[in-house]
């Protein structure tokens, strides 16, 4: 199923428009809307947009928007290179086995999909690169600032938006801690 674009996805795209430059990578692409909104930036050179749904991939390609390619990928499996700035909208919620979604569930606390993410991030992100990611208070906020401490990298809240139903959505640049 492919993730129509939210909340998430449009507060995450906000930042992909101010921040995005050199060469691109959208994870988990869906729709596409941060891989086309990154290849619409004078600053960027090229977008790579991946997505474990071939449908989606499909139709993105649909498009042709010239600085933009896209592929079928799980997380970095068929991922080459290097990127100045590496975008992601994962699926974040914790698992409810009567509802299972690829498109959302993040494993069974909401955290596992972003630890794996940001474990094969590193050996594609260029030095003084970033990540841009959003996620929700629903899948713990603590656990995620641990992983980014854990895998290595420092992360700023870029911003953060109260919706309905007490659930908090987090925009995160995240960046590699230099050794």
């Amino acid at each position: 199923m492919v993730y129509e674009p939210q909340e998430d996805s449009y507060i995450l795209l906000e930042w992909v428009n101010k921040l995005a430059y050199g060469r691109v990578l959208d994870v988990g692409t869906g729709t596409g809307i941060l891989a086309k909104g990154a290849a619409y930036r004078k600053e960027v050179d090229e977008v790579i947009a991946v997505d474990i749904d071939e449908k989606a991939v499909d139709e993105l390609r649909k498009e042709d928007i010239g600085k933009l390619k896209a592929f079928q990928s799980d997380l970095f499996s068929n991922v080459v290179g290097k990127f100045d700035v590496i975008a992601f909208n994962p699926p974040y919620l914790p698992a409810e086995e009567k509802d299972a979604d690829v498109a959302l569930d993040g494993g069974v606390h909401g955290y596992e999909l972003i630890e794996l993410f940001l474990k094969g991030a590193k050996k594609h992100l260029n030095a003084g690169g970033f990540i841009l990611m959003v996620f929700s208070s629903r899948t713990g906020k603590e656990a995620v600032d641990r992983i980014i401490k854990k895998e290595g990298y420092s992360s700023e809240m870029l911003e953060q938006k109260s919706l309905a139903f007490f659930e908090e959505l987090y925009v995160y640049k995240i960046s590699s801690i230099s050794k």
